[in-house]
């Protein structure tokens, strides 16, 4: 069992006794129980990514790296490269809305362009540790420029608490480590400043209450679990300083999709005058697109999880139904948010503006590399 907070900690790791098992923290079972969950072939990635064993969107794509590496292994040698080829693409299209899948995916088949197949597998086990140690440095670079948000904030009110609202999990578990928007919070909790969350419970999948509550009191955060609609209440009361929260994509333009509900905070912090910043790293910016609107697709997931929730009584996990039978479901899992109410961006290279010019600013090859894809 891997250790559960602090520097050592990982969501993905090859198997310590055999290489041809990866394993991921079994993200259904938090907050009651802590599972490991074995991954021995690339649809158990499949089935990991689409099951929400695994979530978050740099999770997401180092779950497809790791799962094209098992692919390798089980390919037959005459047809290796054809067979981790068809896995790649049915591991790109587990999930829709989280750029760093499709990322994820195309990285491993540029490594293998220039691959005979010989040493596909060492190659892309290679390239999948590479992927989850980068996720680590770009998250500690998230965490030290975000830090310096609530450092603003703490010196403007000398002695009192620092109040961050967050939505949905964007913490180490949805990362390899640190995680996006909770990095600067843990640097802050790190450097002795008085830091309060508010977590959101984000319904339907609760990631709030199970996973982001969960991490908090691992690392010892001060926290309170409060429920989806009383951000806005909060803010109208002066009891938040700043919201944070993650995205599982970007557009050029500073338009990002997250959570269902997103959306709903930053209105409400534009209405209260409350800062709304983004925490992301460079992979989930998605150069191709400008119109979050229109050009991001919107995943559309199982009525089942808004009709049952899952938590334990007399230490067993239990799923109930919550609604009427008949009742017919919507369950949209992200929405987008303009970039004209968010704040500012804080990536592994700094924070800018949502905006093209911001982001450009920061990432001017990206920036280039994609008008030249644009204009051919």
């Amino acid at each position: 069992m891997q250790v559960r907070s602090g520097e050592e900690f990982r969501t993905i790791w090859l198997h310590p006794r055999d290489e041809s098992v990866v394993q991921v923290i079994d993200q259904r079972k938090l907050p009651h129980r802590y599972e490991t969950f074995d991954l021995r072939s690339y649809r158990d990635g499949i089935l990991a990514i689409r099951e929400m064993v695994v979530r978050g969107a740099p999770l997401i794509g180092a779950t497809a790296a790791w799962s094209a590496y098992l692919a390798a292994l089980e390919a037959p040698a005459r047809s290796r490269i054809d067979f981790v080829r068809q896995a790649a693409g049915e591991l790109a299209a587990a999930r829709p809305t989280a750029v760093n899948l499709r990322w994820a995916v195309d990285r491993l088949l540029r490594r293998m362009s220039d691959s005979d197949g010989h040493d596909l597998a060492q190659q892309l086990r290679d390239e999948a540790e590479a992927i989850c140690n980068e996720d680590i440095e770009i998250c500690r670079g998230i965490g030290r420029h975000g830090l310096t948000i609530i450092e603003q904030i703490a010196a403007s009110k000398p002695g009192q608490t620092v109040n961050i609202l967050t939505h949905c999990n964007a913490g180490s578990l949805a990362t390899i480590n640190w995680g996006t928007a909770t990095a600067p919070i843990y640097f802050a909790h790190q450097a002795k400043l008085p830091v309060h969350v508010w977590v959101d419970e984000t319904r339907p999948r609760n990631q709030g209450s199970q996973l982001t509550a969960w991490e908090m009191a691992e690392r010892g955060v001060p926290h309170t679990l409060v429920v989806d609609n009383a951000g806005g209440h909060l803010m109208q009361h002066g009891m938040v300083d700043l919201v944070l929260v993650g995205t599982d994509r970007t557009t050029r333009t500073g338009d990002v999709a997250n959570k269902i509900g997103t959306y709903l905070k930053a209105l409400a912090a534009a209405d209260n005058g409350v800062p709304f910043y983004v925490a992301l790293p460079s992979t989930t910016i998605d150069w191709s697109i400008s119109d979050g609107l229109t050009d991001i697709p919107i995943e559309e997931r199982d009525p089942h999880e808004v009709t049952h929730i899952t938590g334990s009584e007399n230490d067993r996990l239990c799923t109930v139904n919550t609604v009427p039978t008949r009742t017919p479901i919507s369950n949209y899992a992200f929405d987008v948010t303009p970039a004209r109410l968010v704040t500012g961006l804080v990536t592994e290279c700094g924070i800018c503006e949502a905006s093209e010019r911001g982001l450009s600013g920061l990432f001017p090859e990206r920036a280039a590399d994609s008008e030249s894809l644009l204009r051919s």
